[in-house]
């Protein structure tokens, strides 16, 4: 006959505390020449993408996103 193993269920405690978060100082963007930019599109969403592997957030404007690009390229 087989047999269930028996897993106790996680339970946080109700008064723990949330964890502090860590800001870290971003690091400087290099120099242009550096940075290959580029939109692509996930079904209604257009993201502008960099070959240093920065990624902008998912626009449903294609004007945005390569406004990102052109910001993230330039360092503004």
């Amino acid at each position: 006959m087989h047999q269930e193993a028996f897993l106790p269920a996680r339970r946080t405690p109700a008064c723990a505390a949330p964890q502090p978060v860590t800001l870290t100082q971003a690091e400087p963007v290099p120099a242009a020449q550096d940075h290959s930019t580029t939109t692509t599109e996930r079904g209604s969403f257009c993201l502008a993408r960099c070959t240093c592997g920065w990624s902008g957030p998912a626009r449903r404007s294609r004007d945005l996103a390569r406004t990102d690009a052109e910001r993230h390229r330039t360092g503004t």
